[in-house]
């Protein structure tokens, strides 16, 4: 692959039903990491998938795939996740070629061939899927394959791959990424690290967690723990309470891999900028990340509302007699009265 073009995958897919996104975002709930694939309800979850896929959800119709091969489903199996996934390259999914280039890699219901593989990753890169653009990147930013079998990636390529998957919002893409920058690499062999290299691969890394890079996230805790001593780390310094929170968001990304922290500067920003206080709460932390106001604790209850009495009223309401005439008759009248607060 001589050159390369950026394409964006949201270009490519197909409008997404709103019926259908709801079906699809039910179905990912219910798979969510608070419950244990034992514990999960996969016939509801098959079938709200399979709903949305209808629809043609691209998202849905690779994750029923998916389902079909861990035979979620009695009833379907390999050559029916195929099936969805030809259909979803019919029509132009990014994603869809770089999902067939797995399944021939693995030799999941085809043969297994990498030569296929590698054709279908290429032709979804070219197209627009970051994933394949981050896979194809890191086989080609190689060093030597062997001392004295000469240098053969294509360092050029792999850069506008990784800055295009990571332009997209891939976080993943920027791990990689940032290692390109920091070494400074030229066309072909090894570059040379400089502050101002290393500057930029910890700014990459840091958007990278803002994107859910578990990685990113696990390599500013090392860096900036400092493990490897402070002639070898990507930061100006060492700063063991950066490290802390770091690691803190790595631990949360390993769990929840779709979270994003699109706040992460306001709890963690990039020095020189001064890290605020924080109280060592985990949750606070993440939270503010995350941008997520957490629910407020209910009210405190009032000697009212812990009353047993059957016709309790609180004794700062009082009905009071207005003296106004009887309204109706008979045993269903009622005496107009006003509630007067004291």
């Amino acid at each position: 692959m001589p050159t390369f073009v950026c394409e964006v995958e949201s270009t490519k897919v197909p409008a997404i039903d709103a019926q259908a996104e709801e079906w699809f975002l039910e179905a990912r709930a219910l798979e969510g990491p608070e419950t244990i694939a034992e514990d999960r309800d996969y016939k509801k979850i098959v079938q709200l998938t399979w709903q949305a896929a209808e629809r043609k959800h691209w998202k849905a119709m690779l994750n029923l795939a998916s389902l079909y091969i861990e035979k979620r489903d009695p009833l379907h199996g390999v050559e029916d996740a195929l099936k969805l996934v030809e259909n979803a390259m019919q029509l132009g999914i990014p994603a869809a070629y770089d999902r067939m280039g797995t399944y021939y890699m693995n030799g999941t219901g085809v043969g297994g061939d990498a030569t296929r593989a590698f054709a279908f990753w290429q032709k979804a890169a070219q197209i627009g899927s970051p994933q394949a653009m981050t896979l194809l990147a890191n086989k080609m930013d190689a060093t030597y394959d062997s001392p004295s079998g000469g240098f053969w990636a294509n360092i050029p390529v792999a850069t506008k791959m990784l800055e295009c998957a990571f332009g997209q919002g891939y976080g993943p893409a920027a791990r990689r990424l940032s290692s390109l920058i920091a070494g400074n690499r030229p066309p072909s062999g090894r570059g040379n690290r400089t502050a101002e290299t290393s500057a930029k691969a910890v700014k990459v890394l840091h958007e990278g967690v803002k994107l859910g890079c578990e990685e990113c996230a696990n390599s500013l805790q090392v860096e900036f723990d400092g493990a490897f001593g402070i002639a070898d780390i990507l930061p100006p310094h060492i700063d063991k309470a950066r490290s802390e929170r770091y690691g803190i968001i790595q631990a949360d990304l390993r769990f929840y891999p779709d979270r994003r922290f699109p706040n992460l500067d306001q709890v963690l920003p990039l020095p020189p900028a001064p890290l605020p206080d924080w109280n060592g709460d985990r949750d606070t932390l993440l939270n503010a990340a995350t941008g997520v106001k957490p629910k407020p604790p209910p009210p405190k209850p009032t000697a009212a509302s812990l009353s047993m009495d059957r016709y309790f009223l609180d004794a700062r309401f009082l009905f009071r007699h207005t003296g106004s005439p009887t309204v109706g008759s008979g045993i269903f009248s009622i005496r107009s009265s006003t509630i007067v607060k004291e």
